[in-house]
């Protein structure tokens, strides 16, 4: 067995960036439109809640020291988005909140009105392990969680198995 030889040419992080900016783009036509989603859309978006630049309330990083899960459908406000990521209104147990996330900090993205979706690795990610999505915790009408990796969606799981 023949290992390939290391790249010159950071793939990973090129693939990551050009894949993220997917989510950028989505979140910046819905930002166009007032915050107002077509159809059916609807997205989970997870991120790393102690990423640089991920800026949320206190009671929350308690919350979610790791990682937590969004849902952006019907009770959301302010959403901004800029080149480097995202800010929006959200409520948490109707206490309002905003938050402040990075594309870098983002680990999923799923629109499940579509079976869409888009895992990321963020820096300090374990190439060994896939963690399963959480349910979002911030209000929802129906309750509803995310569609997890193996529901059958078009999940497109970027994974070069960075060696370290």
């Amino acid at each position: 067995m023949s290992d390939a030889p290391d790249s010159l040419i950071p793939y990973d992080e090129i693939v990551q960036e050009a894949l993220r900016a997917v989510v950028g783009r989505v979140l910046g036509q819905v930002e166009t439109t007032g915050g107002t989603l077509p159809g059916a859309h609807h997205f989970y978006i997870t991120f790393k809640t102690g990423a640089p630049g991920v800026a949320i309330p206190t009671r929350l990083k308690e919350r979610f020291p790791d990682e937590m899960t969004i849902v952006l459908q019907n009770k959301f406000w302010d959403l901004k988005v800029t080149p480097e990521g995202f800010s929006v209104g959200l409520s948490f147990n109707q206490i309002p909140s905003t938050l402040v996330v990075p594309f870098s900090a983002i680990t999923a993205f799923v629109d499940p009105a579509v079976d869409f979706g888009l895992r990321f690795q963020t820096s300090g990610d374990s190439d060994d392990e896939d963690e399963p999505l959480h349910d979002a915790e911030n209000d929802s009408p129906d309750g509803s969680g995310p569609a997890g990796p193996d529901d059958g969606s078009n999940v497109v799981t970027v994974d070069f198995g960075r060696k370290k």
